[in-house]
């Protein structure tokens, strides 16, 4: 098998893809529940067409995996809505703590020091992006991203159940998108009108490319033997690069407490990575 084709570089190439979410669907009018609808429709449509050799099949966790998918979407969305867009996406990423907590209990892994050490660097480095803008105040929405948070990382630790990975790694995302693009239909319904052109490109973009496509490497990495803690630290990448896009094509220049923030980042992901691949090929 390529390196290329690696579980903790698939994780890493979905969490680049990811990142470009935020450039999209700033350039786009259409409302959150509109775009989201738009985008989880594709979105199930990839998965089922790209993994349709595999099957869709169903059971209790792909169904209780699937839940949790459609509500860290839904949550994210609220979170962004009624509170800032630092504090959704700060929050949001408390991810990995909540993953270094239950992993070993659920699944026997060692506890590492160093993983602790790689995950508060990530969070200091996320800290640092948001000095000025993170408030304390907007407590609904601080609690509906902390919510996102938990149900990615419970999310993340289901691909790893041994009943998920007996049938399409992908099942989860597929079923996840379709209720979540149930529920979000009416708003796209009442912006039909709304959709230029311009418009139906950008979603075609967010629900193949940077849902569809993105969440298929992302669990076939986890599928392949990746940590569900190593798919969570090397999602800080999304993040990092997300003000990046938006920098470059846009030209909203990032502070330099979020240079440093990325900075601290990218060198925390990638001592990590470069050490749990070495640990994986041992």
């Amino acid at each position: 098998m390529g390196s290329w084709r690696s579980p903790l570089v698939l994780i890493a190439i979905a969490a680049m893809l990811f990142s470009t979410g935020g450039l999209f669907i700033k350039l786009s009018s259409l409302s959150a529940f509109a775009l989201s609808c738009g985008r989880c429709s594709l979105a199930a449509v990839t998965v089922a067409f790209l993994t349709r050799r595999e099957g869709l099949s169903l059971n209790r966790i792909v169904a209780l995996a699937a839940l949790l998918y459609a509500a860290l979407l839904l949550l994210f969305v609220l979170a962004t809505k009624l509170t800032t867009a630092a504090n959704a996406i700060f929050l949001q990423y408390t991810a990995p703590v909540y993953i270094l907590a239950l992993e070993p209990i659920l699944y026997g892994e060692r506890f590492h020091l160093s993983d602790l050490a790689v995950v508060g660097g990530c969070l200091v480095g996320m800290a640092l992006f948001f000095v000025g803008k993170l408030a304390p105040s907007d407590w609904n929405g601080n609690l509906a991203a902390l919510a996102s948070g938990f149900c990615y990382a419970l999310f993340m630790l289901l691909l790893r159940h041994p009943r998920a990975r007996l049938i399409n790694s992908a099942a989860p995302v597929f079923y996840g998108n379709l209720l979540l693009a149930a529920v979000t239909a009416p708003a796209l319904l009442d912006e039909a009108s709304a959709l230029s052109g311009r418009e139906i490109l950008i979603i075609c973009y967010l629900g193949v490319v940077q849902l569809g496509v993105a969440y298929i490497l992302f669990t076939r990495g986890i599928a392949r033997g990746a940590r569900s803690l190593d798919a969570g630290i090397i999602g800080y990448i999304e993040p990092v690069l997300n003000p990046l896009w938006v920098f470059i094509f846009l030209g909203e220049r990032p502070s330099p407490w979020a240079l440093l923030g990325g900075a601290i980042i990218i060198a925390a992901v990638g001592w990590h990575t470069l050490r749990r691949a070495k640990r994986m090929a041992a």
